[in-house]
């Protein structure tokens, strides 16, 4: 499956139908009178996260959503059918930006979360409700209100409980297959990660989504590399796990630089409880893992755990403090169910 975690779409909810103008004339009645009946209600523009999905990639190939207008209305004082709603199936995690990309004007964190958008406009008034005692015979109706429109960009950040951050080729593939479900692609060359990873891990009976985001370089914040794009995914992570590259050049340097392009990215990341990790420490020997470790711890003022994902070393202790760091499960409460009456929703969805 393509990743794609952007999207521009047009939207446009259903115009009111038009009342209608008629006038009851029946055999043997005396008296008649009008009997145009109200316009439909036209369809609403409906925006639902559901679980399952973490891409946006069908928007490419669909980009425009118009909801149905409603029915004009009839004589016998009979109302015309509603648009039915259209409901259009997004990933959780969804953001609906306006179209400058300045504004959030939804933002969808729940499966089961659905908001009204757009909404439908209301039937156009038929000729029988303008009737009074000095207008017996009204031919005036309403036209029906009109629909509303919006081009808006759907952006989407994966929500994670922990995300891994390091320069390229650091180890966080090999660390997230190796402590969750995930299959990322393992290689021995720079950007083997090109589109956000998740997975789930367990450890002692506790549930928790890993995000391994593409690797940083040194001036991502401009552009460089892949850039900086991949680090909205972690902006709701609540805590980060920075692995430095053990055989790396200098692995003091490369804490540097992470730390530098986060601050750059801005958006609180700088500010998350941060687990720092040595990785890869199976290549080097122990005396030269402690020296450096111990470089780490006082350049940064922060603990240093050690870890090889490849060998499997350490990993439960870097499992533990995640755990510590994430703190008691959130209570989810229960479930709501929507029972409220109306017509049937007509629901899009890139499943």
């Amino acid at each position: 499956m393509h990743f794609l975690d952007q999207a521009k779409i047009f939207v446009r909810s259903g115009a009111g139908g038009p009342g209608a103008v008629s006038f009851r004339r029946e055999k043997f009645v005396e008296y008649g009178g009008p009997d145009g009946g109200h316009g439909g209600k036209g369809g609403d523009i409906i925006f639902e996260a559901v679980a399952g999905l973490n891409t946006l990639i069908d928007f490419r190939y669909t980009q425009h959503f118009r909801a149905p207008r409603g029915k004009g209305g009839s004589g016998s004082n009979r109302t015309g059918a509603g648009g039915d709603d259209l409901v259009i199936r997004v990933p959780v995690g969804t953001q609906i930006l306006s179209d400058d990309k300045e504004t959030v004007l939804l933002d969808f964190t729940e499966a089961g979360q659905r908001e009204v958008f757009l909404r439908g406009g209301d039937g156009g008034r038929g000729n029988a409700s303008y009737k009074t005692s000095t207008n017996r015979a009204p031919r005036q109706h309403g036209s029906g209100w009109p629909e509303e429109e919006a081009w808006v960009w759907l952006r989407l950040k994966l929500l994670a409980d922990a995300g891994l951050v390091g320069l390229p080729n650091a180890g966080k593939s090999t660390f997230i297959n190796a402590v969750s479900n995930a299959n990322a692609k393992v290689g021995a060359y720079p950007f083997t990660t090109v589109r956000p990873q998740l997975g789930v891990a367990t450890h002692h009976g506790r549930e928790f989504v890993v995000a391994d985001i593409p690797g940083l370089i040194e001036g991502a914040a401009d552009g460089a590399g892949i850039g900086d794009r991949f680090l909205g995914h972690i902006e709701r992570c609540r805590v980060l796990l920075h692995l430095v590259d053990a055989t790396g050049d200098d692995p003091i340097d490369a804490w540097h630089i992470v730390n530098d392009e986060l601050a750059a990215y801005g958006a609180g990341l700088e500010d998350k409880p941060q687990i720092l990790a040595l990785n890869k420490i199976d290549a080097l020997a122990d005396k030269d893992v402690t020296k450096l470790a111990k470089s780490l711890a006082k350049v940064s003022g922060s603990r240093v755990m050690l870890l090889s994902g490849a060998a499997g070393t350490g990993l439960e202790p870097v499992l533990d403090a995640i755990v510590a760091a994430l703190g008691p499960t959130p209570d989810k409460g229960n479930a709501t169910t929507d029972t409220g009456e109306g017509p049937p929703a007509a629901a899009w969805s890139p499943i």
